[in-house]
């Protein structure tokens, strides 16, 4: 039976060979310690968890909710922006619930896009970007993060054909997977390169509040004129440790907003009303635990940095920003190679930076969801097997 062609488009599996690796290590009862899956092992704050079993229990809750979310939710939504933000929203016009940001990341693109036109895509970054742009039929243009421009994209080099056929603009800072972030300034300038070719602003926020040393992510809403061009997504995933309870929410440009309720609408049967409850006890609740979060990560981020740097890495830049590490590959390798040595010599998993797109080759990408003995554990494995590598 022959699958729809739109298939087609999507990228070849690059972790397959590596999880079959993993799998047969697993099977000789191997330890196998995973720095590749941004999942945090941080266990969802109680007081959240405590509303979803009442709300769960409310049999109101069994019944299908609204695909825009509860207007409580929203609301919460917005009072959460203007006390972290100070960005004014109306929960009923510019804010929509989301089964999880990635679902509304994907759903954008068949709002806006069709055979034609043109999606400015981060890379590397978190491939459902150009996975959905490419499922809608549009062209995919990269827009290369590099370490020289501090992993933002160089606007000014995008030609100007490609600026006048592109429809949206895909941006996620503090960054996956590089762990780069922005300021207001760069925000500004993508609103104005926005309004000048009349393209849409699409920006995933998931990580704003993972950062360290004393930086504070700013939203890209914050940027005058930002409502007038885009939208932002964000998601309970990383800031509450709840990847698996599926709730985000997008917000931002009113007739944006509607457009992708109106699709979901037509998909989806919206976020379960209980998981929407828990998710107001996050956002109206001590933010305590959100701080919490952010010490564990930072001593893990430096105690990694430490022992990679004890391998032979040269830490030039310190990341501010997510739970991940955006490091150079040694001499002699490429990206998936070095992962698939890593791999067979330590039983450690890393992801190689193609993995995020084109211009992730020759990184890999560590991930800091685990606890501080295993990070310990996995480093002191490659010292073992590698002693020191070169570059």
């Amino acid at each position: 039976m022959k699958i729809a062609d739109r298939l087609t488009t999507l990228p070849p599996y690059l972790f397959a060979r590596i999880e079959q690796k993993i799998d047969e290590l697993k099977e000789k009862k191997v330890d196998v310690i995973s720095l590749g899956i941004g999942d945090p092992d941080l266990p969802t704050p109680p007081h959240i968890v405590q509303r979803l079993i009442e709300q769960a229990k409310n049999p109101e809750n069994h019944r299908y909710p609204s695909s825009a979310g509860m207007m409580a939710f929203r609301k919460a939504v917005a009072d959460w922006y203007q006390r972290r933000f100070q960005v004014d929203l109306d929960p009923a016009a510019e804010v929509v619930t989301l089964i999880g940001s990635k679902e509304g990341i994907a759903h954008i693109s068949f709002c806006y896009l069709q055979e034609g036109d043109v999606a400015l895509i981060p890379d590397p970054g978190y491939p459902v970007y150009g996975i959905g742009a490419s499922l809608a039929g549009a062209e995919n243009y990269l827009l290369a993060l590099k370490s020289e421009n501090n992993f933002l994209p160089d606007l000014g080099s995008i030609p100007a054909d490609i600026a006048k056929r592109a429809k949206l603009m895909f941006i996620n800072y503090p960054n996956n997977p590089t762990g780069a972030t922005c300021t207001k300034e760069f925000y500004q300038e993508v609103v104005e390169f926005a309004r000048d070719y009349d393209l849409i602003v699409c920006h995933d926020a998931a990580y704003s509040e993972i950062t360290f040393d004393g930086y504070v992510a700013p939203s890209f809403l914050e940027a005058p004129g930002a409502k007038d061009v885009g939208i932002e997504f964000h998601s309970f995933s990383k800031t509450y440790n709840m990847t698996g309870w599926r709730i985000g929410w997008a917000v931002g440009n009113a007739e944006i907003i509607q457009t992708l309720t109106t699709l979901k609408s037509n998909l989806d049967s919206g976020a379960f009303q209980a998981v929407q409850y828990a998710g107001i006890a996050a956002l109206e609740g001590s933010q305590d635990c959100v701080e919490k979060m952010r010490q564990i990560y930072q001593k893990r981020r430096d105690l990694a940095l430490k022992g990679f740097a004890d391998l032979g890495w040269k830490i030039s830049s310190v990341p501010k920003g997510t739970f991940y590490l955006w490091l150079p590959v040694p001499e002699g390798y490429s990206s998936a190679e070095f992962a698939e040595l890593v791999l067979e010599k330590t039983a450690v998993v890393i992801t190689p930076g193609t993995g995020y797109g084109k211009y992730g080759e020759g990184y890999i990408r560590v991930c800091l969801t685990l606890e501080e003995e295993r990070l310990q554990e996995a480093i002191a494995r490659m010292k073992k097997a590698f002693g020191t590598f070169k570059f």
